[in-house]
């Protein structure tokens, strides 16, 4: 169907989709995700220092400004990728993990959990909920009392996931959660999958074939589909941002939904005009800075 976008929306979306894979492979597809990860990644702003590390087995980039943490030490964020569980790594949302260390003056720190098909679900979440266990073992003051998840599509699902098992684990929580069009195992007869079974950078089908890698047979668990919590209660403070045109739309407002109705402080924000895998568009679509000076703002306010 065609889609209401903006000039500067579809500019982007054509950029995006001109990023091809020679074949139908997976390592086809992972190249030509770099590629197009690579086209929209600015350069480093020299004010940031960024450090590929290993904490507790697994790989890890750390991003702050060139300068002394403040005395109670950083304001952490742990940012989880998107990608269907699938594509991805520390090099491809470098974009976003410097713009939120550069603009909030925070610690980022970014995880290269593991993928599926090769490894399913539970090794990418476990890797994440890892992560955040052994933060304080990183070589950095850290605030723990100022820390927040945030996660966009399939780091969405991780960042909501590792919320529900600290809850479950009665572990500390981070401050807030961000989910941005997080996918969150939402039911098929949702409006947003049939209103936008075919929207561009991810359609249905689309979304269908990153289940199947990332479950592999699997009954999913919570952990895996968030949205099959029995409780939603005791959550931290959350914002989800969906996009209007994305079958993942209404996975993010049944979220909020449900936890504001458990008593949680979570906010909707409806990403009007936007689609999914649309983050990358900052300084080119009006928008997405729109999106964007709401995530600084809410992140702002909660650490």
């Amino acid at each position: 169907m065609a889609y209401p976008l903006s000039h500067a929306m579809s500019a982007f979306i054509d950029k995006t989709l001109s990023f091809t894979s020679p074949d139908d492979s997976l390592a086809g597809s992972r190249q030509a995700y770099s590629r197009m990860c690579r086209a929209f990644t600015p350069p480093r702003p020299s004010t940031l220092a960024v450090e590929d590390l290993q904490l507790a087995g697994v790989a890890v980039r750390a991003y702050h400004l060139r300068t002394s943490p403040p005395l109670a030490g950083w304001p952490c964020i742990l940012y989880l990728h998107g990608g269907g569980w699938v594509v991805g790594d520390l090099d491809s949302h470098d974009f976003i993990c410097m713009e939120l260390a550069a603009a909030l003056g925070v610690l980022v720190v970014a995880v290269d959990y593991r993928l599926a098909p090769e490894h399913p679900f539970p090794a990418g979440f476990e890797d994440c909920l890892t992560v955040w266990r052994h933060l304080g073992d990183l070589p950095f003051a850290i605030n723990p009392r100022r820390r927040a998840v945030v996660g966009d599509s399939a780091g969405g699902n991780l960042a909501a996931a590792v919320c529900l098992a600290l809850r479950d684990a009665g572990q500390p929580l981070p401050r807030s959660q961000v989910l941005i069009y997080p996918a969150l195992g939402g039911p098929e007869h949702l409006p947003s999958r049939t209103e936008c079974f075919d929207a561009p950078l991810l359609s249905r089908s689309d979304l269908q074939r990153y289940d199947a890698w990332y479950l592999r047979g699997t009954q999913p668990s919570a952990y895996a589909a968030p949205l099959l919590a029995d409780d939603f209660s005791g959550l931290p403070a959350t914002l989800v941002a969906v996009a209007q045109w994305d079958p993942l739309r209404d996975d993010g407002v049944l979220y909020n939904a449900r936890m504001s109705a458990a008593g949680v402080a979570s906010e909707l924000y409806n990403g009007e005009g936007l689609v999914h895998g649309c983050l990358r568009a900052r300084g080119q679509v009006p928008e997405v800075d729109q999106l964007y000076r709401r995530l600084l703002a809410y992140l702002a306010d909660t650490l």
